[in-house]
């Protein structure tokens, strides 16, 4: 084993959706769900497919619980939207018996939607039930597009302020005759 391990080796630093980041989600996905008129159950997990969040709402199936809080284990763990599985899982299918798996927790029914960073690194999930795959997927998209676009939207205001930021030191260094060409820059440097 090449040298001692340290804590840089022998730990990962990983991005994970919060409780805040959850209620985001589930507020997206609710209003969403009430926009088609169909009630659901909507579980959020983290990317370690622990549960931060979840809500049934007035109307949605009992027996749908469970399979909500599958799906978003199910995407979180595989990283890919449960409709990816679809036929795969069927008798003769690539995939056949993987829904035995996991304790039976392994969902391969649309509605399951992983929530990933622009470096496809997974940062939770969410699961929706009581409606059609096709419907749960849609509202599940809608929570997952809530909290992408919250993030996508503080980066780019980062990002505008470090360049406002620059602009202002960049013009203060003009007002302050502190702002040298780059030839006497490495004029200085050569004869220091």
């Amino acid at each position: 084993m090449p040298g001692r391990p340290t804590a840089a080796t022998v730990t990962v630093s990983q991005p994970t959706l919060t409780l805040s980041g959850a209620r985001i989600a589930l507020a997206a996905a609710e209003q969403h769900a009430k926009t088609i008129s169909t009630p659901m159950n909507i579980a959020i997990v983290d990317s370690h497919c622990h549960l931060l969040a979840f809500h049934r709402m007035d109307g949605a199936k009992i027996t749908s619980i469970n399979i909500a809080l599958d799906k978003a284990f199910t995407a979180a763990g595989h990283r890919v939207p449960t409709s990816t599985y679809r036929e795969n899982v069927w008798p003769g299918g690539p995939a056949f018996g993987l829904g035995n798996t996991n304790g039976g927790r392994f969902c391969t029914i649309g509605g399951g939607v992983p929530i990933l960073d622009e470096e496809g690194k997974v940062l939770g999930a969410i699961g929706c039930s009581t409606g059609t795959p096709a419907q749960d997927e849609a509202v599940a998209n809608a929570g997952k597009n809530a909290v992408l676009e919250l993030i996508r939207a503080e980066k780019e205001k980062v990002i505008e302020e470090e360049k406002v930021e620059e602009r202002k030191t960049a013009k203060r260094r003009r007002i302050n005759g502190t702002h040298k060409p780059l030839e006497s820059t490495i004029v200085e440097k050569i004869t220091a």
